[in-house]
């Protein structure tokens, strides 16, 4: 029997006018690993809420969602809880107590189970997921990535018969993300449960996965294993091609009669039956920016309380004005900690920062940014002009949510507002946290855009990004930080070139054959080939890469002297004039009577 059958599902979000979802019907069979993707705001998010009631958005809904062949509004709320797992996007948001043992044990106490149950339960949980050593630990001091484990635990040890997963990688760093996979995929094949994972980063996802399902503007267009779904997507120009894994993409690109890869390790063996095709080994030469330094940090040492440990110990750091530099490294290395220096939200004990011009900052939550009901009028608190913030929602393709509540958008869409928000106070120094998180390939390149023109008009970017691709593609300069400073810095080819653990899938993929290839246009180069991109829609004409950003015409300042000239001219004077006094006056009092003029 089918564990979920989707029949004719219709979903609309209250005041709007198009749905979300429209017609969806498949059915996910017993122990299934399922991927579901597409591009941001496709309805990824809201499928998944409406598979469990106890989190469903509010609106009109209509057609079937069966489970195990009972309709899910039958399901009780205890049913629901320990028969559906769900695991969001940030880790934080979903851990409630303090400590490791009590945020496992907390769904079962919820429950009314027996205390001897939930000890052997808790125990056998923390066991297989290796959690011994954690087990007294506060959450709060764990990292990222542990968390998020925390999480997938804290659902399993409710014997779940589903989990759904909604882009539960959106904030690990590349190694913590993969952890993760691994055990959901041993969750998967050795527990039987079945998994509905919704996810952008379908480089690690996909190869794990027995049927993709693929979303766009709330309909299902594509639903098969990974190749077959690969095939359809490049069939029909679609834009979630550009989110394929690198395999894929290359193979796609590369004219072959031989059978499509999907992991890195098939693409070794593909690319090793085509090398007699390779036309050239080397790659240009990447020249460093040379620029003043927007940013200088020099031996900054940095800690939250008195008693705690350093999270920065000795950063020193100089960034370049009209340069785009990426910083990255694991979860608790202090990346987000170095943003907030440079925003002056905090400062080291130990140390100097020196910043040259205006900084706005895009945190990694994007909703500590919102203060209104809508986005439009939570847009207007930055400026009056309405036709600067129209054109930058244009830009950052918000204009269809611009009646809709912050709250109530999907991660990717949050994110574009709140780049929105930020890029309206007319930044000099922009910082992103984490920007990409939440945005399908063709948003990264709507970004990369805007960033690119930000760039163009000297303005500094710095982003902290556990997208490794992403940075390899688009940044001037990448630096990684480990054990709270900076362990190496180059541009993106020397930065990546070599790497086993902290490098591209493109570069893992052809470090045999082309060892200095850091991205997929770098593969397809060697072979004289472009890689195959979308058609360019109608959507996308309205936001051309030359597209100006606008920006506050800024008041032209008067001229005046400088300060220590006024001084040593005013020094000058007053002898001069106090001399010319005595000579015409010969009068003591008139003498005293002409200085305090002058001193006035």
């Amino acid at each position: 029997m089918d564990c979920f059958t989707i029949k004719n599902l219709n979903f609309c979000y209250p005041g709007e006018d198009t749905k979300a979802l429209t017609d969806i019907t498949f059915h996910v069979n017993n122990g299934e690993f399922v991927v579901l993707c597409g591009k941001s705001g496709c309805g990824k998010t809201t499928l998944l809420r409406l598979l469990k009631p106890l989190i469903s958005p509010h609106g009109n809904k209509n057609g079937d969602i069966l489970f195990w062949g009972k309709s899910l509004d039958d399901l009780s709320s205890n049913e629901q809880a320990s028969s559906i797992g769900f695991v969001f996007q940030a880790p934080d948001t979903q851990i409630v107590t303090d400590t490791v043992w009590h945020e496992l044990a907390f769904g079962l106490e919820s429950l009314s189970v027996k205390t001897e149950e939930i000890r052997m339960r808790v125990a056998e949980t923390a066991s297989f997921f290796g959690m011994q050593q954690l087990f007294y630990q506060k959450t709060s001091d764990l990292s990222g990535g542990q968390k998020q484990l925390l999480n997938l635990a804290a659902c399993m040890v409710m014997k779940p018969q589903v989990l759904l997963l909604d882009e539960p990688l959106a904030q690990l760093d590349p190694i913590a993300a993969q952890n993760f996979l691994q055990m959901l995929y041993k969750i998967n094949r050795e527990l039987g449960t079945t998994v509905i994972l919704s996810e952008h980063h379908l480089e690690e996802t996909f190869p794990l996965a027995d049927r993709v399902l693929v979303l766009e503007d709330g309909k299902l267009i594509a639903n098969g294993n990974p190749i077959e779904v690969g095939y359809h997507l490049h069939a029909k120009a679609n834009d979630m091609v550009l989110s394929l894994p690198t395999p894929m993409r290359v193979y796609h690109s590369i004219p072959n009669t031989e059978p499509c890869p999907v992991t890195v390790r098939d693409g070794k063996a593909w690319l090793d039956s085509l090398k007699e095709h390779i036309k050239s080994t080397s790659f240009p030469e990447e020249t460093p920016i040379s620029m003043p330094p927007a940013i200088v940090i020099y031996d900054a040492w940095f800690r939250y309380q008195k008693n705690t440990a350093d999270v920065l110990r000795g950063l020193t750091l100089t960034i370049p004005q009209g340069s785009i530099y990426a910083l990255v490294g694991g979860n608790g290395t202090g990346k987000s900690t170095t943003l907030s220096l440079m925003a002056s939200l905090i400062t080291p004990y130990r140390g100097s920062v020196k910043i040259n011009g205006r900084v706005g900052m895009l945190p990694q939550n994007p909703c500590v940014l919102f203060t209104q009901k809508t986005v439009i009028s939570d847009l207007s608190e930055m400026t009056e002009d309405k036709e600067r913030i129209h054109t930058l929602m244009e830009l950052c393709e918000i204009s269809h949510v611009k009646d809709r509540h912050p709250y109530d958008l999907s991660g990717g869409e949050q994110e574009r507002v709140g780049l929105c928000k930020v890029l309206l106070s007319d930044p000099d120094i922009l910082l992103l946290d984490e920007p990409t998180q939440g945005l399908d390939a063709h948003l990264k390149e709507i970004l990369a855009r805007i960033l690119t023109e930000l760039k163009r008009r000297g303005i500094t970017v710095i982003m902290v990004s556990h997208d490794l691709d992403f940075c390899a593609e688009y940044a001037d300069f990448c630096g990684m930080l480990f054990g709270g400073h900076l362990t190496g810095e180059n541009t993106p080819r020397r930065f990546f070139a070599g790497k086993s653990f902290y490098t591209t899938a493109a570069n893992r993929m052809a470090r045999v054959l082309l060892p200095d290839a850091v991205t997929v246009h770098d593969i397809c180069s060697a072979f004289q080939r472009s890689e195959k991109r979308p058609y360019v829609s109608k959507k996308d004409m309205s936001v051309p890469p030359s597209m100006p950003i606008p920006v506050k015409k800024k008041a032209k300042k008067k001229r005046s002297l400088h300060p220590l000239l006024s001084c040593l001219i005013l020094l000058l004077l007053i002898p001069c004039t106090v001399l010319a006094g005595r000579l015409i006056l010969h009068d003591r009092k008139y003498y005293f009577i002409g200085l305090l003029m002058i001193l006035e």
